[in-house]
């Protein structure tokens, strides 16, 4: 479903227009698998990353890799104001264990993060480390799964219209 979506939305004469109006090199709107499925790793790869300012470090990925940029910055959005602290607890726990050492006691706030940022740096970047490359793996597979099952399923659809 999300797939046919994405095909209505590329033919657009509005999104043709827009691409021809600002210049917008029009592999970065494409909405093929690969494309789809690298925006979906690098948007949730950077995501996990605590750093302000990620849409931009996205955008700077334009240059190295051909992706659909909407689909990665939309991704890298997962990361906002109420899911930080979550999503930074979790990544400096995870670090903590991996490497061992004892976890300070956590608030869950931004505020709180700032202030500790010396004390748990390696912690909370080890663990960032892997829920980001875990994250983003994980989020290409499920796209490239998806998608090749929902082709799969309309060449079976159309195979037995063809048949009837």
């Amino acid at each position: 479903m999300v797939r046919k979506n994405l095909k209505k939305i590329s033919k657009s004469e509005k999104l043709k227009e827009f691409i021809k109006k600002y210049k917008v090199p029009p592999e970065y709107l494409s909405t093929n698998r690969r494309m789809v499925s690298k925006a979906v790793l690098i948007g949730l790869f950077i995501a996990f990353i605590p750093m302000p300012m990620q849409m931009l470090l996205v955008l700077a990925m334009m240059p190295f890799f051909k992706f659909n940029v909407p689909i990665g910055l939309a991704m890298c959005w997962l990361s906002n104001p109420f899911t930080m602290p979550p999503m930074y607890y979790m990544e400096y726990m995870t670090g903590a264990y991996f490497l061992g050492s004892e976890p300070l006691n956590v608030e869950m706030t931004l505020e709180w993060f700032s202030k500790n940022i010396d004390n748990i740096f390696i912690d909370l970047y080890t663990g960032t480390l892997f829920y980001s490359v875990v994250g983003s793996l994980s989020g290409y597979w499920l796209v490239n799964h998806f998608w090749k099952s929902s082709v799969h399923k309309d060449k079976k659809l159309h195979r037995n219209d063809r048949k009837s």
